[in-house]
């Protein structure tokens, strides 16, 4: 496997051309295939997925080269090839190294990701608070559309830079405020790279629950701070983790957990319109890009990915079918965290997990904060509140 970049064959080392001209069949994409319009071997364009291509090299007895554009081990098709077949890769420049070659500026300190052939959806948090984003695009999510989404969150911090044709004869390199580059048409062979210019909101681990929108005038549906924190530890969050926030509400939860599961997903539902309304408002507050569902579970449940942590903060009934979904999607070693108020609702839960083959642990939090009165201070408790974690040992078959 060969990189090549937008210029073409001159972007070529003599000994690589000469490799090309050898071989008997000429791999690659039609942009790169068209570099070589006198090649007299087999070409065979890269179209659709790579499972027919897979099949079609493992029998393959004949010289094969196959064209990548720039770096194929960067979000490239290098690494799943040569996962699949017996392949020796020789690199060209990545769009990203010339990139920052166009800016004079170092690149090992940045942050690299790609919606290239991807969604955009999550995007907030993870380059939330980074100093220098380096980001692959395509035609639909182009620099105009990741502008706009941006702008969406509030991270008017960055500035872009937009490398269009890099290598080529078209190249075109130039800055731009997200406000510029959502009005601006590209090229559609660009990269994008975004540099933090000012001061970015930051929030730690135990946001004030003032914080957030609420419910008003009816303030307090919300998991508390303190509560919110212990319950965001039993969750046991990874990096990567795939959370589902059950009765989501304000959605503190789900916003805590994407700033921990930055690299994951974030799911949430909730019945009630205005909450709901309140949450879209917190996440785009918090830089939080979740997907947010109308409804009351069980219902939609379904249409989430398996989760590594579910949080259920409250239930309007059907405890049990929730619970039936949740421990047979559950991840091996995840994690169910339940919140309850009453006894009754403790019981009940208790017996569910049970029922279900879950192990259990139990942490009553009964929480007080100070309160000024006159000159003095005194403590005013907030409800009781019992944190049930349930997990599955590994091995052990689900519900």
């Amino acid at each position: 496997m060969i990189g090549i970049g937008d210029e073409g064959k001159v972007s070529l080392l003599p000994m690589y051309e000469m490799w090309i001209d050898k071989s008997e069949v000429l791999i690659g994409g039609k942009r790169q295939l068209s570099f070589f319009p006198e090649y007299s071997g087999e070409k065979i364009v890269i179209e659709n997925g790579l499972s027919s291509l897979v099949e079609r090299l493992q029998s393959e007895t004949r010289n094969v080269v196959i064209l990548a554009s720039g770096d194929p081990l960067f979000y490239g098709l290098g690494s799943y090839l040569s996962s699949k077949i017996d392949l020796d890769i020789y690199p060209y420049l990545s769009s990203v190294q010339l990139a920052f070659a166009r800016m004079k500026e170092r690149w090992q300190d940045a942050y690299f990701t790609s919606v290239h052939g991807r969604s955009i959806k999550g995007l907030a948090q993870r380059i939330d608070g980074k100093e220098k984003i380096a980001i692959l695009t395509d035609t639909e999510n182009s620099p105009n559309k990741i502008a706009q989404y941006l702008l969406s969150f509030g991270m008017i911090e960055f500035q872009a830079f937009v490398g269009e044709n890099l290598g080529s004869e078209q190249e075109r390199c130039r800055w731009f405020s997200l406000e510029e580059m959502c009005d601006t048409q590209f090229s559609p062979l660009n990269v994008v790279i975004l540099k933090k210019t000012g001061e970015n909101p930051r929030w730690s681990i135990g946001i004030d629950d003032e914080e957030f929108f609420q419910r008003k005038p009816d303030k307090g549906l919300i998991t508390k701070k303190e509560i919110r924190t212990l319950s965001i530890s039993a969750l046991r969050l990874k990096e990567d983790s795939i959370v589902w926030d059950i009765g989501t509400c304000t959605g503190s939860v789900a916003i805590e957990a994407a700033k921990i599961a930055r690299e994951g997903q974030i799911f949430a539902i909730e019945k009630n319109e205005g909450d709901l309304e309140n949450c879209k408002q917190n996440l785009a507050k918090f830089r939080v890009d979740a997907t947010i569902l109308h409804g009351k579970a069980p219902e939609g449940l379904g249409t989430f990915p398996d989760p590594d942590a579910v949080f259920i903060g409250g239930t309007a009934g059907g405890m049990g079918d929730i619970l039936d979904i949740c421990c047979s999607r559950l991840k091996d070693g995840g994690r169910i965290v339940l919140n309850a108020v009453t006894i009754e609702n403790l019981a009940e839960a208790m017996t569910a997990f049970k029922e279900r083959g879950l192990h259990t642990n139990i942490t009553l939090a009964q929480i007080s904060r100070s309160k000024p009165i006159l000159n003095l201070t005194r403590f005013d408790g907030l409800n009781p509140i019992y944190i049930i974690e349930a997990w599955r040992q590994e091995g052990e078959s689900g519900c």
